[in-house]
């Protein structure tokens, strides 16, 4: 019987925590927080790493291999915590999520009449159902069917205008001219089925399935509604590079592209003509003396060849945000592939920007978790760069279920009628 089977039975159960289940490509990674008000404390921390055939770029591929690595991580966690956490919150990643943030411009009926919740709710239905389309005809072009269907998995409000006058709260103004920004991402069924598997075979209770660039943008926007924080957020998995672009608070879109850590590690492989296994090995001790020259130098090469496509794919990505006039000079980086000294150095060393409608050179670093918004961590244990989606998850995981819950302000009714 698994260790996981055996810490159920000894370990309480609560609704005042949540775990965040990151399901890379790499690495299952498992955080359980208490939850107080919109705040979050760690206290558990699991991780697992996966077998090659798990995942395939970034979504699941053996379901039963990953319930193993999954039931792992959460044993590490729960041991921690001393406590089992049931509301669960899991990433999505992969080419075939779609986030976009696209703009609906709605001309009232009734200019006179103050908007009323309904008259909202009809709008932002209306947005998330163009969206939709949009997203089901990318994914059947790119998987060659027609009858693929898409699920909304985020939605948020990036802005709203009444006659060009910009409303936080537009509940019981007068107008003509509706103009909303709203971000959608959606997602497979096939990839959210997955996922619904893998937590019942757990024992779960599924709170939400979170894009992953959208978990990572809210960890660092936070539950401020009136935020201005603005960047370009590249998550770094082992199957893909998910990017955010985050504008005044508000998410402009996301892509994602099927190059990551493994990538580099396979070139490697290719080059020495190695094991996938060795070739990891060489990639994670880029710089240690025991490595002959001859060999530190074909690593070099493998890995320029490989940095030079994953470029190409970051300048791509942000080619297609063309709704944004000008893209935020600041470029954070997370995940378990900025771990590679080369990457954020040929991101500051190289002309990939040239092209991209940037007002000066961006600058470069790397997401530290104390920059992340209402979440400590006290569990104890380190934690770095790589760990910065599964504390978006939480984030988005205690969005969900604030949400859920009785409040009469504006912004809880608001995040009700975006998870339509």
């Amino acid at each position: 019987m698994p260790l996981f089977k055996k810490l159920k039975t000894a370990v309480k159960d609560s609704d005042d925590f949540l775990l965040a289940l990151d399901i890379g490509t790499e690495v299952v990674k498992a955080l359980i927080a208490r939850i107080n008000g919109n705040e979050l404390e760690i206290i558990g921390v699991g991780r697992k790493n996966q077998e090659v055939g798990d995942m395939h770029s970034g979504a699941i591929a053996d379901i039963d291999s990953v319930v193993k690595n999954c039931e792992a991580a959460l044993a590490e966690a729960e041991h921690q915590a001393g406590i089992q956490a049931k509301n669960t919150v899991v990433g999505i990643a992969g080419e075939l999520v779609k986030g976009n943030t696209s703009t609906i411009r709605y001309r009232r009926p009734t200019p006179s009449k103050p908007l009323d919740e309904v008259e909202m709710k009809f709008i932002i239905e209306k947005a998330q159902d163009r969206a939709r389309m949009k997203a089901q005809r990318q994914v059947a072009i790119e998987t060659n069917n027609q009858d693929v269907e898409v699920k909304l998995v985020n939605s948020a409000l990036v802005s709203l205008h009444i006659d060009g006058y910009k409303v936080s709260n537009p509940l019981g103004f007068q107008g003509k001219d509706v103009s909303v920004q709203i971000y959608t991402a959606f997602a497979p069924m096939v990839h959210i089925g997955a996922i619904e598997r893998v937590t019942a075979e757990l024992s779960l209770d599924l709170v939400a399935v979170a894009a992953e660039p959208f978990a990572v943008s809210r960890s660092v926007i936070g539950d401020d509604a009136s935020s201005n924080f603005t960047a370009i957020l590249v998550d770094i998995g082992g199957g893909t590079t998910d990017i955010a672009v985050v504008d005044d608070g508000g998410v402009e879109g996301t892509k994602m592209f099927a190059i990551g850590g493994r990538s580099f590690t396979r070139q490697i492989m290719s080059e020495l003509d190695i094991t996938y296994k060795n070739a990891e090995k060489l990639k994670l001790n880029i710089g240690n003396d025991e490595i002959k020259p001859v060999v530190a130098s074909k690593i070099d090469e493998a890995i320029d060849r490989t940095l030079e496509v994953w470029l190409s794919g970051v300048n791509l990505a942000l080619d297609e945000f063309k709704n944004v006039d000008h893209l935020p000079s600041k470029v954070l980086l997370c995940g378990g592939g900025a771990s590679l000294a080369k990457v954020p150095e040929a991101l500051n060393t190289t002309g990939w920007y040239e092209d991209l409608p940037f007002t000066r050179k961006p600058v470069i670093q790397l997401v530290n978790p104390s920059e992340v918004v209402g979440i400590s961590n006290g569990s104890g244990m380190v934690l770095d760069h790589t760990f910065i989606t599964a504390m978006g998850l939480l984030r988005v995981g205690c969005d969900t279920i604030m949400g859920g819950q009785t409040n009469d302000s504006f912004k809880d009714r608001l995040g009700k009628i975006l998870r339509i």
